[in-house]
């Protein structure tokens, strides 16, 4: 079974998420109205609907951080990672955890970074070389 998510939350303004998005993350914007957009994030479809973003603290620890939750993000292969991670450097993104290598020499080793879209709602970015290790133990 072949299939993508959709996940539907709340963004300030869809001006700025449109430009976040899809200017500084390189996603394409799909359909709109004057209260939401979809966007294509990475094949999966977001939906950005004006209203209150979740709340949102630094309570998940994985590893030695602690990370923003609740968040959601992607799984890229490594050299696409690599790739987000200089698109995000060259545009000034402002990282809550910095491009990092986690858990390495391990099942589960995987680059990570987390950062905020501009209505404040936490994205992880997570690289890994082999498939077959996202879900290892």
């Amino acid at each position: 079974m072949q299939s993508l998510f959709h996940f539907a939350y709340h963004v300030h303004d869809l001006v700025s998420a449109r430009r976040f998005y899809c200017d500084v993350l390189g996603c394409a914007e799909g359909r709109s109205t004057e209260s939401w957009v979809d966007i294509d994030f990475f094949g999966h479809q977001l939906s950005l609907h004006l209203g209150e973003p979740f709340s949102v603290s630094n309570t998940g620890k994985v590893g030695e951080h602690r990370v923003p939750m609740p968040h959601f993000g992607v799984v890229l292969a490594m050299p696409d990672w690599h790739a987000l991670k200089e698109r995000l450097l060259s545009r000034d993104v402002q990282f809550v955890l910095e491009p990092t290598l986690r858990f390495a020499g391990t099942a589960g080793e995987q680059a990570t970074m987390f950062f905020l879209d501009p209505s404040g709602n936490p994205i992880e970015i997570k690289g890994f070389a082999d498939w077959a290790a996202v879900y290892a133990v």
